[in-house]
C-alpha cells in the first residue's frame, strides 16, 4: 500500500499530466516496487537508448545524491569522518549525502565499447547486469518502442539472476510490457512525445523514494 505522505506526489503528477491517469496504477506499482528494492538493500540498474540513455543518467544523478530533501550522512560516519581527518572530515561530514544505490548501464564507455568491439552489441547492457546485479535489485529498461534489443537481452539476464524488470515505453508496450514486471506505458506512440512523459513519472518517483527514505518523518 502506497503511504499517505506519498499519495501528494501522484496527485500532482496526475493534476500535471492528466493523460496519465490511466497509468496511474502502474506508476504506484514501480514506485513500491523500488521502495521494496531500497527498503531490502537492491540497487537500481537502469538501460536506455538515445535520448533514453540520457534519462538514465539523469535518473542516476537523482538518487544519488538530494533531490528535494535534505540527505545528511548518520552521525556515527560523520565522527569517523572527522577523526580519520578532521579538516577534510569535517567538510565530508557536512557536504556528504546519502545515496540511493543507482547505476545507469550507459555511463561506462571504455566498457561498453570494448563489449561492442569484441562481442555484439546487443549483450552490452546484459553483460554489465551480469556484472553489478544481484537478486533482490530492480532492472529498469527505458524503451519508447519497447522492443530496443540490446534491453530485451538485459530483461534475460535480470530475470535469469532473479532481478525484477521494471518497463518504461509508449503506449504499444512493445515486447518489454510482456516480460516486464511492472511496465508504464504512457498514452503517446511518437518517440519524443513519449519521452517527454517518461521524465515527470520518473521524477515522480524520485520525490517518492526521497521523501519515503529521507522525509521528515525519517
Amino acid at each position: 500500500m502506497l503511504e499517505d505522505k506519498l499519495k501528494k506526489h501522484i496527485d500532482l503528477l496526475i493534476k500535471r499530466y492528466p493523460m496519465l491517469e490511466k497509468c496511474r496504477q502502474d506508476i504506484i506499482n514501480g514506485y513500491l516496487m523500488l521502495e521494496d528494492c531500497y527498503a531490502h538493500g537492491g540497487k537500481l540498474l537502469i538501460a536506455g537508448n538515445g535520448g533514453s540513455a540520457a534519462d538514465a543518467e539523469h535518473i542516476a544523478g537523482e538518487l544519488m545524491k538530494r533531490f528535494k530533501t535534505p540527505r545528511p550522512v548518520p552521525n556515527e560516519l560523520k565522527e569517523k569522518l572527522i577523526k580519520i581527518d578532521p579538516i577534510r572530515g569535517e567538510n565530508l561530514a557536512k557536504n556528504l549525502e546519502r545515496p540511493l544505490m543507482a547505476i545507469p548501464l550507459v555511463a561506462h564507455e571504455a566498457l561498453t565499447t570494448a563489449y561492442i568491439n569484441d562481442v555484439d552489441g546487443l549483450g552490452v547492457f546484459a553483460q554489465q547486469l551480469y556484472g553489478f546485479g544481484k537478486k533482490g535489485d530492480v532492472f529498469l529498461g527505458i524503451s519508447t518502442s519497447g522492443n530496443s534489443q540490446n534491453i530485451m537481452s538485459a530483461t534475460v539476464v535480470a530475470r535469469a539472476l532473479g532481478i525484477k524488470v521494471l518497463g518504461l515505453t509508449g503506449a504499444l508496450g512493445g515486447e518489454l510490457s510482456s516480460v516486464s514486471d511492472v511496465c508504464v506505458k504512457v498514452p503517446e506512440t511518437e518517440t519524443y512525445m513519449i519521452q517527454e512523459l517518461h521524465l515527470p513519472i520518473y521524477h515522480c518517483w524520485c520525490l517518492m523514494l526521497e521523501d519515503h527514505f529521507f522525509g521528515e518523518s525519517q
